[in-house]
């Protein structure tokens, strides 16, 4: 029976063929045929000739590119790419389970897509190519074997999770051998865009080098990760060299998917289009938030997982404290777009946030996804779902706040860490790998189901650090993760909701109620966003002083 499996609209590769099949194959659409398997190799196997007289009757073309298992050579997927690039599409190649055929393709394919769009286009196809991930890295040729970095433990991202993991490590064990990849030049405070967006920080307080965050000791390898081999214990990076570790740990963050929004990138940063999202955009929203005296203000929040998930609506509620404050707040009408159904994912949290919605007479639309900008005419397209259906809604607007929709890193998708949504796959209580035992990771890239914010890789990196160290026979006891995270909702200059909560959206505050009631907006609360977190992150969080972080370790 055939079992033939899409790659490109142009290639379909299937396992062993026989002559009776080629009558479909035609039909299907197919006019060209690829035999990747030698005649011969196995006793059920029509020859390629059987093949070809049968095709050649149905007028199709047919080639003979043989490729021994296991063992593909640079002359056969030469051979391949020029048959298939003589031959008319749409190409069917074949070989005993198909592997080979996907192999060639892939070999071959390098100088037309990108390393992750091949690995991509591969597992879509349910093939894996994990065996000649160096190759592909390396254009398809093989790369020597020999490391060029060998080190105990491995951290992939120097965000906040991974400056943080390195630190709370060296700070339990000072003589751990720890390098740390990321090609950054510069570390970003991120929590502190929406105070920049607001006017009340200063961009470049949110901003330092990378060199002068790395932990003392720790090895800066200056290079983006590229392949996992972890049968291996082997990493991948730029120029296909070669890490080896003991143990690793993968906090890369999250990726910004701004083109998924058409014509999104073409107007971020004019048109009156801006984000809180990344560095250069903040300061252009408080422009646009001080300029604004009359029209209609849009704030976007996309689909989930998204970092931080409170940002979309700070960015609301900042701006039209200043409107209100300025008087001028009547005269903007401002809307809120949410593809999710809910203002706020934790119930308790919501009747304070909904005092100020009705204070600032902000609209909430609830399923309604921003799929497109259109920065000249100042137009928001939206996609409605409905019980009825999907539908479309235009917007115009004078100032659009977008949140773009987030993914796992390409790299990270295409790798065998991921559960089957991209994410790594780890245990929530111990943020070890399920399936990797010496694998540990943290921050926005892990499938566990805790809000993604900078406080839940404070919590994260003392657990990854205790239980990495246990794993080496270091600790006599594993931490537990609890699923902590903190949204300070920065409800108007001066006030904060301060949402703290864990998995299953179970209220965790880290104070008493009568000093900080996270139900109702605070100024003690808006001290500590103001004042206190940016020191314990520079200070505390990056320099492993666990400040308000101490794992919980079971006795």
């Amino acid at each position: 029976m055939l079992d033939i499996k899409t790659v490109t609209p142009l290639l379909g590769v299937a396992p062993q063929i026989m002559p009776e099949d080629l009558q479909t194959l035609k039909a299907l659409g197919f006019k060209t045929v690829i035999c990747n398997r030698p005649d011969g190799e196995g006793a059920d196997q029509p020859t390629f000739t059987e093949i070809q007289v049968e095709a050649e009757k149905l007028g199709l073309a047919c080639a003979y590119v043989p490729a021994i298992s296991g063992k593909v050579t640079q002359d056969d997927v030469d051979k391949f790419g020029q048959t298939l690039s003589e031959l008319p599409g749409p190409t069917l190649a074949y070989c005993r389970t198909g592997t080979r055929s996907i192999t060639l393709w892939a070999m071959s394919a390098t100088k037309k897509h990108t390393f992750e769009e091949i690995l991509s286009l591969s597992q879509k196809a349910g093939y894996d190519l994990s065996g000649v991930v160096r190759r592909l890295k390396n254009g398809g040729d093989t790369p020597t074997d020999d490391a060029q970095y060998t080190h105990s433990v491995v951290i992939v991202g120097a965000g906040a999770a991974g400056i943080a993991v390195a630190s709370s490590l060296k700070s339990r064990s000072p003589e751990l051998d720890i390098a740390i990849i990321d090609p950054a030049e510069v570390h970003y405070y991120q929590p502190g865009w929406t105070m920049v967006g607001c006017g009340v920080f200063d961009p470049n307080e949110t901003v330092r080098t990378t060199a002068s965050v790395i932990p003392e000791g720790v090895t800066w390898i200056k290079a983006a990760a590229a392949a996992f081999l972890p049968k291996e214990n082997t990493l991948i990076i730029d120029g296909c060299r070669i890490v080896k570790y003991e143990q690793l740990v993968v906090c890369p963050g999250i990726k910004l998917d701004w083109n998924k929004i058409e014509g999104l990138s073409e107007t971020l940063g004019r048109n009156g289009v801006t984000s809180n999202y990344r560095f250069d955009l903040a300061p252009y929203t408080w422009e646009l938030v001080k300029g604004l005296k009359k029209g209609k203000a849009i704030f976007s929040q996309p689909p989930m997982p998204i970092k931080c998930a409170g940002a979309p609506q700070k960015a609301m509620y900042m701006s039209c404290d200043h409107w209100y404050r300025n008087q001028s707040l009547a005269d903007i009408e401002v809307d809120f777009y949410n593809a999710g159904g809910v203002l706020f994912g934790v119930k308790e949290y919501v009747p304070a946030l909904m005092e100020y919605v009705e204070k600032y007479r902000a609209n909430l639309h609830f399923s309604h996804e921003l799929i497109a900008v259109d920065g000249e005419t100042k137009t928001a397209t939206f996609e409605v779902t409905s019980d009825s259906g999907k539908s479309i809604v235009k917007q115009q607007f004078d100032m659009l706040h977008v949140v773009p929709p987030q993914s796992p890193p390409d790299f990270i998708r295409v790798s065998p860490l991921v559960d089957e949504s991209g994410w790594v796959d780890v245990d929530q209580s111990t943020l070890q790998h399920k399936t990797y035992e010496n694998v540990f990771a943290l921050g926005d890239v892990i499938n566990a189901p805790n809000a993604k914010t900078a406080a839940a890789a404070r919590m994260q990196a003392p657990i990854v650090a205790t239980n990495l160290l246990y794993a080496r026979g270091h600790n006599s006891n594993r931490a537990i993760y609890n699923g902590y995270g903190s949204c300070p909702l920065t409800v108007e200059r001066g006030k904060v909701v301060l949402a703290e909560f864990g998995y299953g959206g179970k209220i965790l505050n880290s104070m008493p109620t009568w000093l900080i009631n996270g139900k109702r907006p605070s100024r003690l609360a808006w001290f500590l966003k103001e004042t206190i977190l940016p020191p314990i992150y520079w200070q505390g969080m990056l320099k492993g002083r666990e400040w308000l972080a101490k794992p919980q370790v079971p006795k």
